[in-house]
């Protein structure tokens, strides 16, 4: 399907692997101008040989940088207005849901996660905003998760911090409507991708996950990257103009909850 994305520009973070790099490769394929991040040099220039090479070394732009320090978001939305001189879409695709078990979790633990899970979003698209374009339809989508909208067996603090983002993300959207900026998540259910904590899984416990996926997810699969990427190109689109302040799940029908 032609979105008609191109030549806009989007910042994708966290995608050099895993969801953020699908999402980053669904949008060049549309004809945008992307810049990756990602801390890991090596993974780094992988995903951006692979783009570079797909798309032209004029469609992407690669930054080496750490989103969870806060400092970093100005830098990387200052990096992309150098670069192309206008910035139109915005991906909030940054966390981790290692954390620990239980109840019991320290005060400095609550903290690291809601750092990664929460605040460098948040730092993200508040060094974002004034520099979208509302005239190219200016979009923001975080990449959240099914912890955030149920209970599931995810650590507490990911989950809390998660469904933060979620309350953010929705009372954000109303606040920037009136300046042409749409705000929409995404809650992917379990995804699964090279080097991703499904595949360890798979590797070690595979007669467990498989029983998992039987039990709980209705279509009786992983998800894929490329699939959670579809719908955040979408919801970047103009066929996606009436959207926003909505929280989209993408789960194989595992969660139960009405949103």
């Amino acid at each position: 399907m032609d979105l008609s994305l191109q030549n806009r520009v989007a910042l994708v973070a966290g995608s050099s692997r895993g969801i953020g790099k699908g999402i980053a490769a669904e949008l060049l394929g549309e004809g945008c101008k992307v810049c990756i991040t990602g801390r890991d040099a090596a993974s780094l220039g992988s995903a951006t040989a692979e783009f570079q090479s797909s798309y032209g070394a004029d469609q992407v732009l690669d930054l080496q940088i750490d989103l969870t320090d806060e400092s970093a978001a100005k830098r990387a939305a200052d990096a992309v207005v150098a670069r192309w001189g206008a910035l139109d879409i915005l991906v909030a695709n940054i966390g981790s849901g290692k954390s620990v078990a239980g109840w019991e979790i320290d005060p400095s633990e609550w903290d690291r996660v809601f750092a990664l899970n929460f605040r460098a979003s948040v730092a993200l698209a508040q060094a974002a905003i004034p520099k979208l374009a509302p005239s190219n339809g200016a979009s923001i989508v975080f990449i959240s998760s099914i912890c955030a909208v149920e209970a599931t067996p995810a650590p507490l603090a990911y989950s809390a911090a998660k469904a933060a983002l979620n309350n953010y993300a929705k009372n954000l959207s109303r606040l920037v409507a009136r300046q042409g900026i749409r705000v929409n998540t995404v809650a992917p259910g379990n995804v699964l991708f090279q080097g991703s904590r499904w595949e360890k899984r798979l590797n070690e416990q595979r007669e467990s996950v498989t029983q998992m996926l039987d039990a709980e997810v209705p279509l009786r699969r992983f998800g894929t990257p490329q699939e959670i990427a579809a719908l955040v190109a979408f919801l970047c689109s103009e066929r996606a103009a009436f959207i926003t302040g909505s929280c989209f799940v993408a789960d194989g029908g595992q969660t139960r909850t009405i949103l």
